[in-house]
């Protein structure tokens, strides 16, 4: 499954910011995939923080793996050292340990979280063990499909706004400047940002100062 969004999204982007417009145009339809299901979704962006996505990846194919359906039951029947023999930290495993212990008897109602605003839904994760602000709003993102997610928390988010704005720095003020423009559909415009942070539009380079290199002795 990919994040679904169309011409309404894309028409209102551009006719908006005709920066963000031209980006659009010479990218097209963005085919990111998404997972529906809340309870493994948390668990795969506990495991994807502070590691590369390839990687990530790999994590989460070895716990599929060996766990089939990741589930609270499954996950607190294999317990620490089995999670973390999957190749993820200890303090990870407790993570998800916890918040399945929680989900399993109820401390954490996981199925309201579906229905709750945004900021709601963005507290009730971060209340979790593990859980900051960024990996919520990508939970909201890739899961849930919240239509206006635009994290200020996302670096590659930032370095795409820098690209396609030509700013050297986008500071909370430009941020939310943008971030109003773009709403409500921040979501569609992040998977653009992301796109040309990756480098989908060839000769658009980011302006921001380059770190000199650290003189060695």
């Amino acid at each position: 499954m990919y994040f679904s969004y169309g011409d309404t999204e894309t028409a209102y982007l551009k006719s908006k910011d005709k920066a963000l417009g031209a980006v659009i145009d010479a990218i097209g339809h963005i085919d990111r995939a998404v997972d529906p299901d809340l309870f493994s979704s948390v668990v795969h962006h506990i495991l994807g923080q502070q590691i590369s996505t390839k990687a990530q990846q790999t994590l989460w194919a070895r716990m599929q793996d060996g766990l089939g359906a990741i589930t609270a039951d499954t996950l607190l029947a294999a317990g620490r050292d089995i999670i973390q023999s999957f190749g993820t930290t200890f303090k990870k495993a407790d993570y998800i340990l916890d918040f399945a212990r929680k989900v399993q008897s109820g401390a954490f109602d996981i199925e309201a979280v579906k229905h709750m605003p945004d900021q709601e839904a963005i507290d009730a994760l971060c209340s979790l063990r593990g859980i900051g602000v960024w990996t919520a709003e990508m939970i909201l993102l890739f899961c849930l499909e919240r239509p206006d997610i635009l994290s200020y928390g996302d670096l590659a988010i930032l370095r795409g706004m820098r690209i396609v704005y030509r700013h050297r720095a986008i500071d909370r003020k430009k941020f939310e400047r943008y971030r109003k423009r773009l709403s409500p559909y921040g979501s569609v415009a992040s998977l653009y940002f992301w796109a040309v942070a990756g480098g989908a539009i060839p000769g658009l380079k980011d302006p921001a100062p380059r770190k000199k290199p650290t003189a060695k002795n």
